[in-house]
């Protein structure tokens, strides 16, 4: 009977070293997958929108060369910089483009490291990149421009938010669906496929831990509520989709709180995750030129 026991004991033993085993692969696996670098989208010409541009390339503030693209404005009221989200590269964003030029702002869009055209293996969550942004900062500035406004899009919203809390030369930031918490946006990707639970928690939290030691840099400390605080004087927009699967309603509203006026906020309804100019694209182009009109034209010299 002893024997019986212990060799049962020894079986759970080595059954839970083998779930906890598998457990530490997947998260290793996941958090390799997480980082890796992005595949460029199909690639957009700026004339398809009839726009000329300029292909650029200069250093992140740590020497990684980014690549991007410049498009002046005939008319020049200011100078905006896109900051795409994770994922494939600046080309899905010219989009957004047209209606600024059109109106006055001059636009420049580059692709984050790990990203597009430019160098890098890894994707870091806001850890390095806000260093990126820098870069691009530092780029305006040689072609004599040193005040400008910043357009973000989920990560590129929380890289806006924290790159502007380390510089003077941003006059004005749009957060468009910016995310709060990269735990519980990991859990709201899995809702979306049907995973829901306190183990997906948990296994967010072990994956990011690797994350870590492959990055050399603790990807909470990216996060836009650490930052956004340190914005004042200048103004921020947030735009949120009401149905955001990656950022609730709380999330978003701690996100409010922790940043301090002048601050503005659009709450989209019926709104998933960076849906709001597909849903409502004259309103959003309307809220966009109307705020950089308000805090931006005009200062893009200085």
């Amino acid at each position: 009977m002893a024997g019986w026991k212990m060799g049962t004991v020894g079986r759970l033993g080595l059954g839970g070293l083998a779930v906890a085993s598998g457990l530490l692969a997947s998260a290793w696996i996941a958090s390799g997958q997480f980082i890796r670098r992005r595949r460029p989208d199909p690639p957009v010409n700026p004339m398809a929108y009839g726009l000329e541009a300029e292909r650029v390339r200069f250093p992140s503030r740590d020497g990684i060369t980014l690549s991007g693209c410049w498009i002046p404005a005939k008319r020049r009221r200011g100078t905006v910089i896109l900051l795409s989200g994770q994922g494939g590269s600046f080309d899905s964003d010219l989009i957004h483009a047209p209606a600024l030029v059109r109106h006055g702002y001059d636009v420049l869009l580059f692709d984050f490291r790990g990203h597009g055209q430019s160098q890098g293996e890894y994707v870091s969550w806001g850890c390095y990149e806000w260093l990126d942004l820098l870069g691009a900062l530092d780029f305006l500035k040689d072609r004599g421009i040193k005040q400008v406004g910043l357009l973000g899009f989920s990560m590129g919203a929380a890289v806006a938010i924290r790159g502007a809390s380390q510089t003077e030369a941003v006059a004005a930031i749009i957060s468009d669906g910016c995310y709060v918490d990269l735990v519980k946006a990991i859990s709201g990707w899995a809702a979306t496929w049907g995973i829901r639970g306190r183990a997906i928690e948990l296994f967010a939290h072990l994956m990011l831990k690797m994350v870590n030691w492959r990055l050399g840099c603790r990807v909470e400390e990216a996060s836009p509520i650490r930052w956004v605080g340190q914005l004042p004087p200048r103004p921020i927009l947030f735009i949120h989709g009401e149905r955001d699967p990656f950022v609730s309603q709380d999330d978003f509203l701690a996100l409010w709180h922790a940043a301090r006026a002048p601050k503005e906020r659009w709450i989209v309804p019926g709104a998933g995750h960076r849906e709001a100019d597909k849903l409502y694209p004259a309103a959003y182009r309307q809220h966009v030129l109307r705020f950089f009109d308000r805090y931006l034209a005009d200062r893009y010299r200085g």
